[in-house]
């Protein structure tokens, strides 16, 4: 992992995916941006906006933002990767569920995953 694939600095873009909040859809898990900070949701989610975001920007090097989880990913070598406290919070907000966001997950949520 190159150095700029992190920022230590950088906080989280929010609670949630950023495109799916901004579109109404939901999310599984999210994860968060080791670059930039944006949030997205895993690519078990229906949009996949983590990875989606990654080779966009190409910032490829993600971190789990579940609580419990502080692993990371680099999309660019589909390999675990060492990474560093980043700012604070490290996870999205512990009421928050999983799926989430509350009052968006449909109820057949599971069979809508990849």
């Amino acid at each position: 992992m190159t150095r700029s694939a992190l920022d230590p600095a950088v906080p989280p873009s929010g609670p949630g995916c950023v495109e799916c909040e901004a579109t109404g859809g939901w999310w599984f898990h999210l994860r968060r941006c080791a670059q930039c900070g944006h949030v997205g949701c895993c690519d078990s989610s229906p949009s996949r906006h983590a990875r989606a975001h990654a080779s966009a920007e190409e910032h490829p090097v993600i971190r789990s933002y579940e609580p419990g989880e502080d692993w990371f990913w680099d999309f660019s070598t589909e390999q675990p990767v060492a990474g560093s406290e980043l700012a604070p919070p490290q996870h999205h907000p512990v009421d928050q569920p999983a799926p989430g966001p509350r009052g968006r997950v449909p109820a057949d949520w599971a069979s809508r995953l990849h």
